[in-house]
């Protein structure tokens, strides 16, 4: 049996390294990466995007997403769709991108691929490097070199990384922590999605009753959540106190206790009308007899 090689040369680079490429308009596979996509988008680039198109969050991702399972039974993470019965990317025109200013990250990284990386026992994630190489990319053998450092530069890199940071550190460290925090609930995961990806929902949830009567928001923080990015931000610190007791906002100590209560009530009725579901079960195998 033939293996196909992987595009991605399996080497970690940092980023000092020289590398040669270009990508320009004339060459012979221009478009050819846009034709047969597979790009997996940061909480970033749906604002980007979504801001570029005019429309809500909700409505970018039912019109131009799917989801996909980043971890078994565990968090989602969100591609791109590409067009119709085909697989090429939608905004992809024949003098180029149609939303270049505001591209995925992985479109600006091209032809590079991240690594981040996160230990156990380690707070922060490293990162690194790995060059793809993809058979029908002329862009290897143009002339111009450039240092890894440089082409992100280049390419508006940091800050869709700085402002995707966050979301990162929540995927590495769920993936570090592994059966360490337990099976997220159906409940936990659906709060994941909407808080990373779908802003103008989580913007609603924020400013609900339930959610102010348990949290306390000082007033120049809630102000600045007109700003998309610094809700985002904000929601990253949520998740990380509900996933891993991260406790970085206040919370009402007399609603706090009153949610635990709650809880704790619910999971005991639920624990009651499981063992009646049994013993009736029980007593009609009895009936048999």
């Amino acid at each position: 049996m033939e293996f196909q090689e992987s595009p991605v040369v399996p080497e970690m680079l940092d980023g000092r390294k020289i590398i040669r490429f270009e990508c320009r308009k004339g060459i012979s596979c221009w478009n050819a990466c846009c034709s047969n996509i597979d790009i997996a988008l940061t909480p970033y680039d749906i604002l980007r995007l979504k801001e570029k198109l005019g429309i809500t969050s909700s409505q970018f991702l039912e019109a131009y997403t799917y989801p996909y399972e980043m971890e078994k039974d565990g968090m989602a993470g969100v591609k791109l769709k590409p067009v119709e019965n085909g697989t090429a990317c939608r905004f992809m025109r024949e003098e180029g991108c149609s939303v270049y200013s505001d591209r995925p990250t992985a479109c600006r990284y091209y032809p590079i691929a991240l690594l981040s990386m996160r230990k156990q026992d380690e707070y922060v994630d490293t990162t690194s490097y790995a060059l793809v190489k993809e058979g029908h990319c002329l862009g290897h053998f143009e002339p111009r070199e450039i240092s890894i450092d440089e082409y992100r530069n280049e390419q508006g890199i940091p800050e869709y990384d700085e402002a995707a940071r966050g979301w990162r550190q929540l995927v590495l460290k769920k993936k570090s922590s592994g059966p360490a925090i337990g099976k997220p609930s159906k409940r936990s995961l659906q709060l994941f999605f909407m808080t990373c990806y779908d802003i103008d929902r989580f913007r609603d949830f924020v400013s609900s009753a339930s959610f102010n009567a348990l949290y306390i928001i000082p007033d120049e923080e809630r102000q600045s959540f007109n700003e998309d990015e610094n809700l985002l931000q904000f929601g990253f610190r949520f998740l990380r106190q509900v996933f891993f007791g991260e406790e970085s906002i206040a919370v009402r100590n007399e609603a706090a206790e009153e949610r635990r209560k709650k809880v704790h009530d619910r999971r005991t009725r639920l624990e009651k009308e499981a063992a009646e579901q049994m013993a009736r079960s029980e007593e009609g195998l009895y009936d048999d007899i």
